[in-house]
């Protein structure tokens, strides 16, 4: 019965140790990921070491698709992250994405792009926003965008309060802007960015209503209506003068910080970069987050981001997986030390019996040994 237990305690170890070994590595990746949940750049690194452990070719396969999609910007991003990571690509490949760059940053396609954005408004590269930024530094862009919404919200119609509010703001940072001789020329680019991403179905829903919050709280609506009544794109100055003073600043702190944000990355990651962001955004904090993960990460951005989606600003979901791995391992730990704890009690013991034993039968063999001699002195 004693070497049963000496052997149940000996299986412990042998099956707690099988298992912690198992465990382990799970356990110190998730405890790295948990405490790395507050630093972007740190919690996308664990990510993706453990993503292209899984996928030797997930770069290569991106770096093709983007090329398909006429996404040369991104497959530029890919690019990068590979010799980041010192992934191989093949010599064909990076020259069909250097070809790629130089034909989207051609001074002809450049011109196409500076107009598009300057005359509908829309931007999803660095010359669209360009011409959308330009466009909107001279009133134009903003003016045409309020009067719309204005004119559609005086009339009961469907209105786009989000697009109506950050025009609202973007005139009135389009004059600090002048004043302040560019000064708050960033906020201006962000303010366009979040507005042109809203235009172009790319701005993520959460952001969008926290945005919209925001842009109502900035616009005095019965005074913006009664400026967009009497304005006119024609008449630019009589009307942003009106439409600026339906602008409550005191309320456009939080709008402003994003507008700073967006700016922060596109200069880091391109327009291109602000859009993803934008479009995986669930509020501020996420555009913050990114803001500094394109800091740290600078043109491996994009493709960060689309390896990682949101998983590469914060933690999403599988926090509980992420516990059960620690907790799992603590737990075996803890049977692999009770198991030695255990062991080390009954071999002792076992020892001790054995000692005991020994001290008895010399004991008892001095005694026999005494009374045969009495026996023979009697």
């Amino acid at each position: 019965m004693k070497w049963l237990r000496i052997s149940t305690a000996l299986t412990g170890i042998a099956a707690c140790s099988l298992l912690l070994a198992q465990v382990a590595p799970q356990a110190r990746d998730a405890g790295a990921i948990l405490a790395a949940q507050d630093d972007p750049h740190l919690l996308s690194e664990l990510r993706l070491d453990a993503l292209l452990r899984q996928n030797d070719r997930l770069v290569q396969d991106n770096i093709e698709a983007a090329l398909a999609s006429g996404d040369a910007d991104l497959a530029d991003s890919f690019v990068a992250l590979a010799r980041d990571r010192n992934i191989a690509l093949p010599d064909d490949l990076l020259n069909r994405v250097s070809d790629a760059v130089k034909a989207e940053n051609s001074t002809s396609h450049f011109a196409k792009r500076f107009a598009t954005g300057l005359v509908t408004g829309n931007a999803d590269d660095v010359a669209s926003l360009s011409g959308t930024v330009a466009g909107d530094l001279f009133v134009i862009g903003d003016v045409r965008d309020v009067v719309r919404e204005g004119k559609h919200l005086a009339m009961g119609e469907e209105t786009d309060r989000l697009v109506l509010g950050l025009a609202t703001a973007g005139l009135a940072v389009t004059a600090a802007t002048y004043v302040s001789v560019g000064g708050a020329a960033p906020v201006r680019a962000g303010l366009t960015l979040v507005k042109d991403a809203r235009k172009v179905g790319r701005l993520g829903e959460g952001l969008a209503a926290w945005a919209g919050r925001s842009a109502r709280e900035i616009v005095d609506t019965p005074m913006l209506q009664n400026a967009v009544a009497k304005g006119s794109v024609f008449r630019p100055g009589e009307t942003v003068s009106a439409i600026r003073a339906a602008f409550r600043a005191e309320k456009a702190g939080a709008l402003v910080r994003l507008g700073k944000d967006v700016t922060r990355v596109a200069g880091k990651t391109g327009t291109r970069g602000a859009m993803d962001t934008l479009r995986i955004a669930e509020g501020p904090k996420d555009v913050a987050r990114a803001a500094r993960l394109a800091e740290a990460q600078g043109s491996k951005t994009r493709a960060i981001m689309k390896l990682l989606g949101r998983g590469a600003l914060l933690l999403v979901g599988g926090v509980f997986d992420l516990a059960m791995w620690l907790f799992g391992a603590v737990l075996t730990l803890f049977g692999l030390l009770s198991s030695i704890k255990a062991t080390t009690e009954r071999l002792t013991q076992a020892w001790c019996d054995r000692k005991r034993a020994r001290r008895l039968r010399r004991a008892q063999i001095a005694a026999e040994a005494a009374l045969a001699d009495a026996a023979l002195k009697a």
